[in-house]
C-alpha cells in the first residue's frame, strides 16, 4: 500500500494495525491509488486460502483538515473514515466532494449510496461506490431525481484516502479520543462487588429515523440477554434510554448510573445487510477494552445478537459458568424479521402511554404473533396492553380486558415458563383481583428468574406493600431503582409509600 499511494504522489500519515491513513494533493491521484491497491490486494488473495485472505476498506474524501506536526486530523478525516465503513470489502466509496471532481476525468462508473449523518458533522455526506467493470465506465447509478450541486472549497484543500481492514484502528482515530476516567467518589451509588454494565442506546446511523425501532430493540435484547447472567449488574433500560440523542460523556453515564463499564455502538440498516459497530469502555481507566464491527445479513441479526453479548461478557473477564440459569433469552427469540420489527415498533407505542398508543401497541402485538406464534414476546407486551386498559380505565369492561390480559400471558408461559415479565404480569392481574398470595408468589417467581430485572422488582415492592409487608416493599424498590437510578415516578410512589406505612417519612 505505501509503495502504490508513493507512487500516486501520496502521503502515508499513519498505518496504526491494520489500517493506513494518506493524504494527497489531487483526489484523482487519491482516487487511482485506491483502485490499484485493490487491484494488487486482490491478486495477493487470489494465492492465498480463505482463511489467510485479507479484504480491505477504502474511503476516499475531499476536504479540509488540520495538520499537527506529523498528524492531520478533523472533518476532512472523519468523513473519510465514515465513507470508509461504508464500502464493501474490497471495495472503495467516495464522497461527494470527491466525486464531482473526479467523474469525468476518470473511465470509471459510480453508484449513488445516497445521503449519510456522519457525527459532528451538520449536513448529511453523499456516498457513491466505485464501479471498475469496462461496462459500467462513465455511467452514475442510482442518481434519478437529485439535484445537481456543485461543491465549493477552499483553494487549499487535500484528498483523504482511508484504507480500513477492521474497526479498531477507524476507532483509534475517528470513534476513539480519550476518555476522562469515571470518577469513584463521585458515582450515584457504589460500585457493586460484582461487574456492572450500561448499555446505551445503539445510534441509528441509516439516515432514515424509521428505522429507530431496529437500533432500540438491538439494544433491548442485547439488556434483556446480559440481564439473565445473574452474577453482573445490569442497567435497565429505561434509565440508559435517557441518554438517547444526546451528546454525553462516558465518564457521566458511568457516574450517573453507578457502573464500571459502558458499551456504545450504532446500527446501520442498507437493503437486506446491517452493520453494526460496538464498543465497551472500562470508565475507570477511561480505556476501550474490546471494539468490533460486524457486516452480516439482516436475517443473521438473532445469532449476532447472542454473539455480542457473549464477547462483552468476556471482555469483562466474566466467566460463564453458571449453565442454564446464565444463558440468552433464546426462547424469546424469533427467526422472522417481520415479526421482530412489528414487535419493537409496538413497544414503542406502548411506551407512551396513552390509550391510543396502546390500541396501536396491541394491533402491532397481534401482527407479530401472526407472523410467528411462537414468538413470546409480542404474546407477553399483548397481555401488558389489555392489562393497562383494565388498570387505567380505557376499556368499556375492565374484567373482560383482565381476562384477555390473563388468556395472554397464560399462553406466554405455556410456551416457556422461565420468563420473568409473564410471572410479573401474572403478579399483576392477581393484585387487582386481590388475590395477594398468588400475586406474591408470582411476583416472587419474576424476580428469582431474573435479579437484574428492575420492573419485576418493583412490581415485587408493590404488591408486598399491598400484602402489608412494607419493610420488604422498601427492600425490592430500593432494588430496582439501583438497577433503574432514572425510575417512573409511580417507582417513586411504591417506595414513599412505603416509607410512609413505617413512619420512616424523615429518612428516605
Amino acid at each position: 500500500m505505501s509503495r502504490l499511494i508513493k507512487e500516486y504522489r501520496g502521503r502515508v500519515v499513519d498505518s496504526p494495525g491494520d489500517n493506513v491513513l494518506a493524504e494527497f494533493a489531487s483526489v484523482v491521484d487519491a482516487l487511482e491509488s485506491s483502485i490499484e491497491i485493490q487491484k494488487a490486494l486482490k491478486s495477493k488473495n487470489s494465492a492465498l486460502p480463505d482463511n489467510r485472505k485479507m479484504q480491505f476498506r477504502i474511503g476516499v474524501n475531499l476536504g479540509d483538515v488540520i495538520e499537527d506536526e506529523d498528524r492531520v486530523y478533523g472533518d476532512g478525516v472523519n468523513i473519510a473514515a465514515r465513507i470508509e465503513g461504508l464500502a464493501e470489502p474490497g471495495g472503495i466509496c467516495i464522497s461527494g466532494s470527491g466525486f464531482e471532481q473526479v467523474r469525468n476525468k476518470l473511465p470509471l462508473g459510480y453508484e449513488y449510496l445516497g445521503e449519510h449523518t456522519v457525527k459532528n458533522i451538520v449536513q448529511p455526506i453523499k456516498v457513491y461506490r466505485i464501479l471498475t467493470e469496462r461496462e459500467h465506465a462513465g455511467k452514475v447509478i442510482g442518481e434519478r431525481g437529485r439535484k445537481e450541486r456543485r461543491w465549493r472549497w477552499a483553494a487549499v484543500a487535500v484528498a483523504i484516502i482511508l484504507v480500513g481492514g477492521a474497526l479498531a484502528v477507524w476507532n483509534f482515530y475517528f470513534r476513539f479520543p480519550p476518555i476522562e476516567p469515571a470518577s469513584k467518589e463521585k458515582m450515584a451509588f457504589p460500585l457493586p462487588d460484582k461487574p456492572s454494565i450500561a448499555v446505551l442506546p445503539f445510534v441509528n446511523v441509516s439516515g432514515d429515523p424509521k428505522e429507530d425501532y431496529f437500533s432500540d430493540g438491538l439494544t433491548e435484547q442485547i439488556i434483556t440477554s446480559l440481564s439473565t447472567f445473574h452474577r453482573l449488574l445490569v442497567i435497565a433500560r429505561n434509565s440508559t434510554f435517557v441518554y438517547k440523542g444526546k451528546p454525553i460523556k462516558i465518564q457521566k453515564v458511568a457516574e450517573d448510573l453507578g457502573v464500571r463499564y459502558v458499551l456504545e455502538g450504532s446500527v446501520q440498516k442498507f437493503g437486506d445487510r446491517v452493520r453494526i459497530t460496538a464498543q465497551l469502555i472500562d470508565a475507570l481507566t477511561g480505556h476501550h477494552i474490546w471494539s468490533e464491527r460486524y457486516d452480516r445479513e439482516v436475517k443473521d441479526i438473532f445469532a449476532l445478537q447472542d454473539e455480542i453479548t457473549i464477547n462483552i461478557a468476556q471482555a469483562m473477564k466474566f466467566e460463564l459458568t453458571e449453565g442454564a440459569q446464565e444463558r440468552p433469552y433464546t426462547k424469546w427469540k424469533t427467526d422472522n424479521l417481520k415479526a421482530f420489527e412489528k414487535n419493537y415498533q409496538g413497544a414503542g407505542f406502548m411506551r407512551r402511554g396513552t390509550k391510543q398508543d396502546n390500541d396501536t401497541a396491541r394491533q402491532l402485538f397481534e401482527e407479530a404473533i401472526a407472523l410467528d406464534p411462537n414468538y413470546i414476546l409480542p404474546q407477553v407486551l399483548l397481555g401488558y396492553t389489555h392489562f393497562y386498559d383494565a388498570r387505567f380505565g380505557w376499556s368499556e369492561s375492565s374484567a373482560k380486558s383482565l381476562q384477555s390480559a390473563f388468556e395472554s400471558v397464560q399462553k406466554a408461559l405455556a410456551m416457556d415458563d422461565s420468563n420473568d415479565p409473564s410471572h410479573s404480569l401474572l403478579g399483576g392481574i392477581h393484585l387487582v383481583m386481590r388475590q395477594y398470595d398468588k400475586a406474591i408468589a408470582e411476583a416472587e417467581r419474576a424476580v428469582a428468574l431474573n435479579p437484574n430485572g428492575a420492573q419485576s422488582l418493583i412490581t415485587l415492592a408493590g404488591i408486598v406493600g399491598c400484602a402489608g409487608r412494607w419493610e420488604e416493599s422498601i427492600l425490592y424498590a430500593k432494588q430496582s431503582m439501583r438497577l433503574n437510578p432514572f425510575p417512573e415516578p409511580a417507582d417513586y410512589w411504591i417506595l414513599g409509600r412505603a416509607y410512609f406505612m413505617t413512619g420512616s417519612m424523615m429518612n428516605p
